[in-house]
């Protein structure tokens, strides 16, 4: 494989001084055109020690407006960084649209190594690569150009490298005792990397061999193939733009006649007394309810329990993550306040979704959640979350279909690297019936104190019930999983909901220190 990348090829000094200026000026005139563009740059450095990964991207740094450019190189993952899942450091990291992220030992370094030293299996490095493309496959999905160099050297050429580096006393502190060590072991290396690229160069992330001895030829292979990528992605983007327009119009009229349809299907059911669809909300029991007194000594007891619950997954490093979705005035807040109660402030974190920001909206949507993922130990309650991409993007039309049925792929992977990572992860669904809602709306209409709860957007929703309903459905049956499931919660009586979300997370908090055993302690106790 790594033959063509050691054939001594060299550009010489002349001619790079000519192509440069030319150069740089086309890679400042794309990346104009990109600041424009919808869509990222990832471009990854990786290869043998000393191949000019950090040179090419200094380098890429000074060609490009360097204030679009994002430039991260990673060593060993700090303590807040060993206490969430391994991808939280990339994904916080990651470029906006029309921008450029340059990454340097990144998200392979760590399989790959492990494979060369043979801390794990050849199939466990398989899973893992598989996981990376996955990872790719999510960011290419969502528009970012990724492209990925292997900067290469032969072994005579890297022992040169070693020894003229060493030589001057300039430069000698850059070679290091690992660095003989991994040239020691150069054939691993190659079989490792071999089998690295092999698996992970993908039609949306592909990689691209370039030979690092010459650092002239290395430079232009690598900016010249950066241009012509971005090049092609941009008239593709242009091209495809033009085609929205043209199918847009078509759009609209297919899905004036699939509503006046479906409209036509109702009216024969309501007519022929044919049964509705039935969905999972179908087969709740909304007559449940407790009375005040046994609500009164239950909520105390949960509480208590949560709290114990907590203080041992603080000091056992297990954190959890808490999702609340449900329908307005569906009880989530409710829910949410009676549960903290029986946390310690410091401990967790309540974040309210709301519509995206500028900042937001320039990412992927899966990165800004990534963000708020607690420490070891912690909790973080999501008080709507991911899933407005299947729920309110899907039924308003924020998101494409293609978008929002790949989502629910995306978000199981997601939520399995926080359950492969150690944590808690439980969904809850708060569900009331149409009428109930049409009283609690009713309710904070007439009452004072309650009237800044109820916004003409409620009203809106409720319009579109049905959809909503069959979305719902959608999602707990895509979604719901063994290790991240639903709880779907009858909440027509507001003090049984409450007493069924407590129950839940103790209960989930239970099961999971049950098997915590063998788990490393990450997070102490309470400061």
């Amino acid at each position: 494989m790594f033959e063509a990348a050691e054939l001594g090829q060299k550009v010489s000094k002349a001619e790079f001084k000519e192509r440069t200026p030319l150069m740089r000026q086309k890679l400042l005139e794309v990346q104009r055109r990109l600041a424009e563009a919808d869509f990222p740059v990832v471009i990854l450095l990786s290869g043998v020690d000393k191949a000019g990964k950090g040179a090419t991207a200094s380098l890429l740094n000074t060609w490009f407006d360097a204030r679009r450019v994002v430039t991260r190189a990673y060593d060993e993952p700090t303590q807040e960084e060993r206490e969430r899942p391994e991808n939280w450091r990339y994904w916080r990291d990651l470029p906006p649209k029309g921008h450029i992220g340059v990454f340097m030992s990144a998200w392979y370094s760590r399989p790959f190594l492990d494979d060369v030293f043979g801390r794990c299996t050849r199939d466990h490095f398989s899973v893992e690569l598989e996981r990376i493309v996955d990872f790719e496959r999510t960011l290419a999905n969502d528009g970012a150009l990724i492209l990925k160099f292997w900067l290469h050297l032969g072994k005579d050429a890297q022992k040169r490298r070693f020894e003229e580096l060493e030589a001057d006393p300039l430069s000698s502190w850059r070679v290091r005792k690992s660095d003989w060590e991994h040239w020691e072991k150069y054939d691993s290396f190659v079989n490792s990397a071999e089998e690295l690229l092999k698996r992970t160069s993908t039609g949306f992330a592909p990689w691209t061999i370039v030979e690092g001895e010459d650092e002239y030829f290395r430079t232009l292979r690598v900016a010249s193939t950066i241009l012509e990528a971005l090049n092609r992605r941009l008239e593709e983007v242009a091209k495809l733009q033009r085609h929205k327009k043209r199918d847009a119009k078509r759009a609209a009229k297919k899905s004036s006649e699939a509503q006046k349809k479906a409209s036509g299907k109702k009216k024969e059911a309501d007519t022929f007394g044919l049964p509705a669809t039935s969905t999972v909300l179908d087969q709740l029991d909304m007559t449940k309810t407790v009375s005040k007194r046994e609500y009164k000594t239950s909520l105390r007891e949960l509480q208590g329990r949560m709290t114990m619950l907590s203080r041992r997954a603080r000091e056992e490093g297990v954190s959890t993550n808490l999702v609340f979705e449900g329908w307005d005035a569906g009880g989530k807040g409710g829910a949410i306040r009676r549960m903290i109660a029986g946390l310690h402030a410091r401990n967790y974190q309540v974040i309210s979704i709301a519509a995206p920001t500028d900042e937001e909206r320039a990412q992927h949507y899966l990165w800004r959640f990534w963000r708020h993922l607690p420490r070891a130990g912690r909790v973080t309650v999501f008080d709507r979350s991911w899933y407005g991409r299947v729920l309110v993007e899907r039924v308003e039309g924020f998101a494409s279909e293609v978008e929002w049925r790949r989502a629910y792929a995306e978000i199981n992977d997601f939520e399995q690297q926080l359950v492969d990572h150690g944590d808690v992860v439980l969904k809850f669904w708060m569900h009331i019936t149409k009428n109930e809602q049409a009283r609690r709306f009713e309710e904070r209409r007439v009452t004072p104190h309650k009237q800044w709860k109820l916004t003409d957007e409620d009203w809106r929703n409720r319009e579109k019930w049905d959809e909503y309903e069959i979305a719902v459905n959608e999602m707990v049956e895509r979604t719901s999983t063994k290790t991240a499931p639903w709880v779907l919660v009858e909440g027509n009586d507001k003090r049984y909901a409450r007493l069924r979300v407590l129950e839940a997370v103790c209960d989930a908090l239970e099961r999971r220190l049950g098997e915590s055993a063998s788990l490393p302690v990450t997070a102490g106790a309470d400061d």
